[in-house]
């Protein structure tokens, strides 16, 4: 899918990922679709699970083995921005688009090859993969992290989107919506950040997440 170019009066919109949240990766989808048809400009940021519940007691054994796997993409993420990021600024973009295609539509697991394969196809040095196993980049994926978490507080989860002054978690929805749908959305979800004082709108959620 093409972006449609920035103009001088685009709206700009800061998005905070993690790559291995599908409710994430479907909200991405969506705001990818709603840049087609709505005059904004999304600039992409690493946000991360693993940094966000570390603190956090009495999760579960299987909660805590996904953080731990959640951690490496990010790191790759982050060192893929100080090395190319300067020159390269969609660089996060494209990367997050074949990660999540890989993580969330075709089930693949957060290894080294999975990784490696992600970034290859999204044009990017293979040596990359190498940053999962290491701490050099967390303190970068922290200062991201923070960034996005101060706007809206730690009891949330990812994505965060911040624009023109108000930001929040999520929208959290399925399946990903497409043309003028996107735009629909995001027109409600501007409007409702338009609302000082407005924080939550809710409901349980009866079905999981869908790629489509």
């Amino acid at each position: 899918m093409s972006t449609a170019p920035a103009t001088p009066t685009s709206t700009p919109v800061d998005f905070w990922f993690d790559p291995a949240c599908p409710w994430a990766w479907i909200t991405s989808r969506w705001i990818k679709e709603a840049e087609q048809v709505r005059d904004i400009r999304v600039s992409w940021h690493v946000m991360s699970l693993a940094v966000l519940n570390e603190e956090k007691q009495n999760l579960s054994d299987d909660y805590r083995s996904f953080l731990d796997s959640a951690l490496g993409p990010v790191r790759v993420l982050e060192a893929a921005v100080e090395r190319h990021g300067e020159r390269d600024p969609d660089v996060l973009d494209r990367l997050y688009t074949e990660l999540g295609t890989r993580f969330h539509n075709e089930g693949r697991d957060h290894d080294r090859a999975t990784i490696a394969d992600a970034l290859v196809a999204a044009g990017l040095d293979a040596d990359l993969v190498d940053a999962m196993d290491s701490a050099e980049f967390d303190d970068a994926v922290r200062k991201s992290h923070d960034a996005g978490i101060d706007q809206v507080g730690d009891d949330v989860g990812t994505p965060v989107i911040a624009a023109e002054g108000f930001a929040f978690f999520g929208p959290v929805v399925t399946p990903i919506p497409r043309g003028e749908d996107a735009g629909r959305l995001w027109d409600g979800f501007r409007l409702l950040g338009s609302v000082d004082g407005f924080y939550e709108l809710k409901r349980s959620r009866v079905v999981g997440p869908t790629f489509d």
